[in-house]
Protein backbone atom coordinates (compact mmCIF):
# COMPACT_ATOMS: atom_id res chain seq x y z
CA UNK A 1 0.00 0.00 0.00
CA UNK A 2 1.33 3.10 -1.23
CA UNK A 3 0.32 5.19 2.24
CA UNK A 4 2.39 2.87 4.41
CA UNK A 5 5.89 3.80 2.40
CA UNK A 6 5.54 7.47 2.44
CA UNK A 7 8.14 9.18 4.46
CA UNK A 8 6.04 10.34 7.29
CA UNK A 9 5.23 7.02 8.32
CA UNK A 10 6.88 5.13 10.58
CA UNK A 11 7.07 0.87 11.76
CA UNK A 12 8.79 -1.24 13.86
CA UNK A 13 7.83 -4.19 11.78
CA UNK A 14 6.37 -3.93 8.45
CA UNK A 15 5.74 -7.66 7.85
CA UNK A 16 3.84 -7.66 11.16
CA UNK A 17 1.58 -5.06 9.77
CA UNK A 18 1.14 -6.62 6.86
CA UNK A 19 0.10 -9.49 8.33
CA UNK A 20 -2.09 -8.04 10.73
CA UNK A 21 -3.85 -6.23 7.67
CA UNK A 22 -4.06 -9.78 6.18
CA UNK A 23 -6.20 -11.00 8.85
CA UNK A 24 -8.09 -7.70 9.18
CA UNK A 25 -9.25 -8.57 4.95
CA UNK A 26 -9.60 -12.60 5.60
CA UNK A 27 -11.92 -11.41 8.48
CA UNK A 28 -13.64 -8.62 6.82
CA UNK A 29 -16.08 -6.25 8.41
CA UNK A 30 -18.21 -8.42 10.74
CA UNK A 31 -15.09 -8.93 12.52
CA UNK A 32 -13.43 -5.82 12.84
CA UNK A 33 -13.88 -2.84 15.16
CA UNK A 34 -12.05 0.54 15.49
CA UNK A 35 -11.43 2.17 18.91
CA UNK A 36 -10.31 5.78 18.15
CA UNK A 37 -9.23 8.84 20.73
CA UNK A 38 -10.64 12.32 19.49
CA UNK A 39 -8.56 15.15 20.06
CA UNK A 40 -5.73 15.02 17.85
CA UNK A 41 -6.53 11.61 16.55
CA UNK A 42 -9.59 12.18 14.59
CA UNK A 43 -9.29 15.58 15.00
CA UNK A 44 -6.18 17.74 13.64
CA UNK A 45 -3.52 19.34 15.59
CA UNK A 46 -3.38 21.75 12.22
CA UNK A 47 -4.97 22.78 8.64
CA UNK A 48 -4.04 25.23 6.04
CA UNK A 49 -5.32 27.77 8.67
CA UNK A 50 -2.91 27.27 11.36
CA UNK A 51 -3.42 25.69 15.21
CA UNK A 52 -6.47 23.72 15.71
CA UNK A 53 -8.08 23.15 19.01
CA UNK A 54 -8.99 20.22 21.53
CA UNK A 55 -12.37 20.11 23.38
CA UNK A 56 -10.64 22.16 26.13
CA UNK A 57 -9.15 24.72 24.20
CA UNK A 58 -12.20 25.35 22.87
CA UNK A 59 -13.92 26.04 26.07
CA UNK A 60 -10.74 28.05 27.34
CA UNK A 61 -10.90 30.76 24.10
CA UNK A 62 -15.04 30.46 24.30
CA UNK A 63 -16.10 34.23 24.54
CA UNK A 64 -18.72 33.18 27.33
CA UNK A 65 -16.01 33.34 29.92
CA UNK A 66 -14.34 35.86 31.13
CA UNK A 67 -10.30 36.34 30.59
CA UNK A 68 -10.06 35.56 34.11
CA UNK A 69 -11.08 31.81 33.13
CA UNK A 70 -8.99 32.41 30.40
CA UNK A 71 -6.09 32.61 31.95
CA UNK A 72 -7.00 30.54 35.11
CA UNK A 73 -7.03 27.83 32.80
CA UNK A 74 -4.03 28.96 30.78
CA UNK A 75 -1.90 28.50 33.88
CA UNK A 76 -2.85 25.36 34.10
CA UNK A 77 -2.40 23.92 31.13
CA UNK A 78 1.20 25.55 31.08
CA UNK A 79 1.70 23.93 34.46
CA UNK A 80 0.68 20.24 34.47
CA UNK A 81 1.24 19.45 30.15
CA UNK A 82 5.24 19.79 30.65
CA UNK A 83 4.57 17.34 32.69
CA UNK A 84 1.99 15.27 30.51
CA UNK A 85 4.85 14.89 27.48
CA UNK A 86 7.74 14.73 29.69
CA UNK A 87 9.57 11.61 28.45
CA UNK A 88 11.51 10.84 32.01
CA UNK A 89 8.52 10.40 33.67
CA UNK A 90 7.02 7.28 34.01
CA UNK A 91 3.40 7.37 33.40
CA UNK A 92 2.27 6.04 36.60
CA UNK A 93 4.24 9.30 38.17
CA UNK A 94 2.26 11.24 35.80
CA UNK A 95 -0.74 9.96 36.92
CA UNK A 96 -1.04 11.91 40.32
CA UNK A 97 -0.70 15.39 38.22
CA UNK A 98 -3.21 14.62 35.35
CA UNK A 99 -5.68 13.83 37.98
CA UNK A 100 -4.92 16.99 39.59
CA UNK A 101 -4.96 18.98 35.87
CA UNK A 102 -8.29 17.81 35.00
CA UNK A 103 -9.84 18.08 38.32
CA UNK A 104 -9.38 21.69 38.34
CA UNK A 105 -10.01 22.17 35.11
CA UNK A 106 -13.45 20.57 35.32
CA UNK A 107 -13.38 22.91 38.80
CA UNK A 108 -13.28 26.23 36.43
CA UNK A 109 -15.78 25.42 34.45
CA UNK A 110 -18.30 25.22 37.12
CA UNK A 111 -17.06 28.10 38.73
CA UNK A 112 -17.75 29.98 35.76
CA UNK A 113 -20.87 28.53 34.93
CA UNK A 114 -20.63 27.05 32.10
CA UNK A 115 -24.50 26.70 30.09
CA UNK A 116 -25.25 23.82 28.26
CA UNK A 117 -26.97 26.41 25.70
CA UNK A 118 -23.94 27.52 25.00
CA UNK A 119 -22.43 24.64 23.52
CA UNK A 120 -23.45 24.65 19.85
CA UNK A 121 -22.05 28.13 19.85
CA UNK A 122 -18.65 27.15 21.28
CA UNK A 123 -18.26 24.42 19.29
CA UNK A 124 -19.28 26.47 15.72
CA UNK A 125 -16.85 29.11 16.64
CA UNK A 126 -14.10 26.34 17.53
CA UNK A 127 -10.92 25.69 15.44
CA UNK A 128 -11.96 21.75 16.45
CA UNK A 129 -11.07 20.10 12.89
CA UNK A 130 -11.68 16.84 11.70
CA UNK A 131 -9.30 15.38 9.97
CA UNK A 132 -9.45 15.37 5.94
CA UNK A 133 -10.77 12.01 5.15
CA UNK A 134 -12.66 11.31 8.66
CA UNK A 135 -16.19 11.66 6.71
CA UNK A 136 -15.33 8.93 4.61
CA UNK A 137 -14.31 6.63 7.48
CA UNK A 138 -17.14 7.01 9.47
CA UNK A 139 -19.38 7.12 6.50
CA UNK A 140 -17.97 3.70 5.45
CA UNK A 141 -17.98 2.35 9.02
CA UNK A 142 -21.42 3.30 9.73
CA UNK A 143 -22.31 1.99 6.42
CA UNK A 144 -20.72 -1.74 7.04
CA UNK A 145 -22.39 -1.63 10.74
CA UNK A 146 -18.84 -1.64 11.90
CA UNK A 147 -18.36 -0.20 15.52
CA UNK A 148 -16.67 2.80 16.22
CA UNK A 149 -15.72 3.57 20.12
CA UNK A 150 -13.99 6.96 20.59
CA UNK A 151 -12.29 7.33 24.01
CA UNK A 152 -12.04 10.39 24.70
CA UNK A 153 -10.19 12.14 28.12
CA UNK A 154 -11.84 15.47 26.41
CA UNK A 155 -15.33 16.18 27.40
CA UNK A 156 -18.22 14.33 25.87
CA UNK A 157 -20.65 17.00 25.41
CA UNK A 158 -18.51 18.75 23.19
CA UNK A 159 -17.16 15.77 20.72
CA UNK A 160 -21.06 14.99 20.63
CA UNK A 161 -21.78 18.62 19.36
CA UNK A 162 -18.95 17.99 17.15
CA UNK A 163 -20.14 15.13 15.48
CA UNK A 164 -23.21 16.37 15.18
CA UNK A 165 -22.44 19.73 13.69
CA UNK A 166 -19.15 19.05 11.33
CA UNK A 167 -20.41 14.63 10.62
CA UNK A 168 -23.08 13.31 12.04
CA UNK A 169 -23.93 11.06 15.03
CA UNK A 170 -23.98 7.95 13.27
CA UNK A 171 -25.78 4.32 15.17
CA UNK A 172 -22.58 2.72 15.23
CA UNK A 173 -20.81 5.37 17.27
CA UNK A 174 -20.40 5.15 20.93
CA UNK A 175 -18.42 8.12 23.13
CA UNK A 176 -16.88 7.34 26.43
CA UNK A 177 -15.85 10.86 27.39
CA UNK A 178 -16.11 12.97 30.23
CA UNK A 179 -19.76 14.46 30.30
CA UNK A 180 -21.05 17.31 32.07
CA UNK A 181 -24.11 17.13 34.24
CA UNK A 182 -26.46 19.61 33.92
CA UNK A 183 -29.03 21.11 36.36
CA UNK A 184 -32.64 21.87 35.11
CA UNK A 185 -31.90 25.16 33.96
CA UNK A 186 -29.25 24.17 31.98
CA UNK A 187 -26.03 25.31 34.17
CA UNK A 188 -23.07 23.31 34.97
CA UNK A 189 -23.39 21.61 38.35
CA UNK A 190 -20.87 18.38 38.09
CA UNK A 191 -19.65 15.53 35.57
CA UNK A 192 -21.19 12.37 35.10
CA UNK A 193 -19.02 9.30 36.16
CA UNK A 194 -15.18 8.40 36.57
CA UNK A 195 -12.84 11.08 35.66
CA UNK A 196 -11.11 10.09 32.61
CA UNK A 197 -7.83 11.81 32.25
CA UNK A 198 -4.96 10.92 29.56
CA UNK A 199 -3.56 8.10 31.11
CA UNK A 200 -6.31 6.13 32.91
CA UNK A 201 -8.64 4.78 29.74
CA UNK A 202 -8.09 1.04 30.67
CA UNK A 203 -9.99 2.09 33.94
CA UNK A 204 -13.27 3.71 32.76
CA UNK A 205 -16.49 1.61 33.33
CA UNK A 206 -16.96 0.60 29.48
CA UNK A 207 -14.19 -1.76 30.60
CA UNK A 208 -16.03 -3.45 33.22
CA UNK A 209 -19.90 -2.63 31.05
CA UNK A 210 -19.74 -5.92 29.14
CA UNK A 211 -19.66 -3.61 26.08
CA UNK A 212 -16.39 -5.45 24.35
CA UNK A 213 -18.44 -9.51 25.47
CA UNK A 214 -21.66 -8.07 23.31
CA UNK A 215 -18.72 -7.66 20.17
CA UNK A 216 -16.52 -10.63 21.14
CA UNK A 217 -17.13 -11.95 17.57
CA UNK A 218 -15.29 -8.52 16.45
CA UNK A 219 -12.11 -9.83 17.55
CA UNK A 220 -10.06 -7.43 14.87
CA UNK A 221 -9.07 -4.05 16.18
CA UNK A 222 -8.11 -1.19 14.31
CA UNK A 223 -6.80 0.94 17.55
CA UNK A 224 -5.95 4.65 16.98
CA UNK A 225 -4.55 7.30 19.01
CA UNK A 226 -2.18 9.78 19.31
CA UNK A 227 -0.75 9.57 22.92
CA UNK A 228 0.70 6.59 24.36
CA UNK A 229 -2.03 6.56 27.41
CA UNK A 230 -4.19 5.61 24.37
CA UNK A 231 -2.33 1.85 24.06
CA UNK A 232 -4.54 1.26 26.85
CA UNK A 233 -8.06 1.64 25.40
CA UNK A 234 -8.68 -1.83 23.84
CA UNK A 235 -7.66 -3.49 27.22
CA UNK A 236 -10.84 -5.74 28.20
CA UNK A 237 -11.84 -6.09 24.37
CA UNK A 238 -11.49 -9.75 22.87
CA UNK A 239 -8.19 -9.08 20.40
CA UNK A 240 -6.95 -11.92 17.85
CA UNK A 241 -5.58 -9.31 15.72
CA UNK A 242 -5.08 -5.42 16.90
CA UNK A 243 -3.35 -2.40 14.53
CA UNK A 244 -2.20 0.13 16.73
CA UNK A 245 -1.84 3.62 15.18
CA UNK A 246 -0.10 6.41 16.73
CA UNK A 247 -0.06 9.92 15.11
CA UNK A 248 2.53 11.75 16.76
CA UNK A 249 2.20 15.68 16.53
CA UNK A 250 4.59 16.87 18.09
CA UNK A 251 8.18 16.24 20.11
CA UNK A 252 9.23 14.28 16.80
CA UNK A 253 13.06 14.03 17.31
CA UNK A 254 11.98 13.10 21.34
CA UNK A 255 9.08 10.53 20.94
CA UNK A 256 9.73 8.40 17.62
CA UNK A 257 11.95 5.75 18.77
CA UNK A 258 9.50 5.21 21.55
CA UNK A 259 6.14 5.11 19.73
CA UNK A 260 7.53 2.87 16.97
CA UNK A 261 8.02 0.33 19.75
CA UNK A 262 4.81 1.08 21.11
CA UNK A 263 2.46 1.78 18.11
CA UNK A 264 2.54 -0.57 14.99
CA UNK A 265 2.15 2.18 12.58
CA UNK A 266 3.38 6.11 13.51
CA UNK A 267 2.23 8.84 11.42
CA UNK A 268 4.38 12.33 11.65
CA UNK A 269 2.86 15.21 11.24
CA UNK A 270 0.21 14.33 8.69
CA UNK A 271 -3.31 16.33 9.22
CA UNK A 272 -5.35 13.51 7.09
CA UNK A 273 -6.88 10.20 8.15
CA UNK A 274 -5.25 8.54 4.87
CA UNK A 275 -3.54 5.78 5.97
CA UNK A 276 -6.42 4.14 8.25
CA UNK A 277 -8.74 4.97 5.22
CA UNK A 278 -6.59 3.01 3.06
CA UNK A 279 -6.53 0.09 5.13
CA UNK A 280 -10.26 -0.02 5.73
CA UNK A 281 -10.94 0.68 2.12
CA UNK A 282 -8.88 -2.96 1.41
CA UNK A 283 -11.23 -4.63 3.91
CA UNK A 284 -14.49 -3.19 2.34
CA UNK A 285 -12.78 -3.63 -1.18
CA UNK A 286 -12.57 -7.70 -0.66
CA UNK A 287 -15.94 -7.78 1.14
CA UNK A 288 -17.10 -6.56 -2.06
CA UNK A 289 -15.65 -8.51 -4.41
CA UNK A 290 -17.13 -11.39 -1.74
CA UNK A 291 -20.52 -10.35 -2.06
CA UNK A 292 -20.28 -9.67 -5.86
CA UNK A 293 -18.33 -12.91 -7.14
CA UNK A 294 -20.27 -15.30 -4.61
CA UNK A 295 -16.80 -16.65 -3.38
CA UNK A 296 -15.00 -17.21 0.30
CA UNK A 297 -12.97 -14.04 1.46
CA UNK A 298 -9.82 -15.96 1.71
CA UNK A 299 -10.43 -16.76 -1.61
CA UNK A 300 -10.25 -12.94 -2.27
CA UNK A 301 -7.10 -12.75 -0.15
CA UNK A 302 -5.25 -15.13 -2.02
CA UNK A 303 -6.51 -13.43 -5.40
CA UNK A 304 -5.49 -9.78 -4.13
CA UNK A 305 -2.29 -11.26 -2.71
CA UNK A 306 1.14 -10.01 -4.95
CA UNK A 307 4.73 -12.39 -5.69
CA UNK A 308 5.69 -10.67 -2.56
CA UNK A 309 3.02 -11.71 0.15
CA UNK A 310 1.50 -8.69 0.00
CA UNK A 311 -2.40 -8.31 -0.14
CA UNK A 312 -2.75 -4.47 -0.08
CA UNK A 313 -2.79 -2.78 -3.61
CA UNK A 314 -2.20 0.98 -4.42
CA UNK A 315 -5.35 2.44 -2.21
CA UNK A 316 -6.48 5.64 -2.58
Amino acid sequence: MSNLKASNVHMEDAEKVQRIINEFVKGGTEKLQVISDFDMTLTTPNDEYGPCQSCYNALDSSKFFPSIYQQKAEKLKDHYYAIEIDPYLAIKEKIPYMVEWWTKAHDLLIEFNLRKEWLPQIVKESRIIFRKGCDWLFQQLNRLQVPLLVFSAGIGDVIEETFKSRSKLYDNLKIVSNFIHFNDEGLIDGFEGELMHVFNKNENVIHRSGYFEEIEHRHNIILMGDSLGDLQMADGAICENILKIGFLNDKVDEFLERYKKSFDIVIVNDPTMSVPNSIIAQVCEAIETKMADGVKVNDVTNANATSNGSVIGDAA
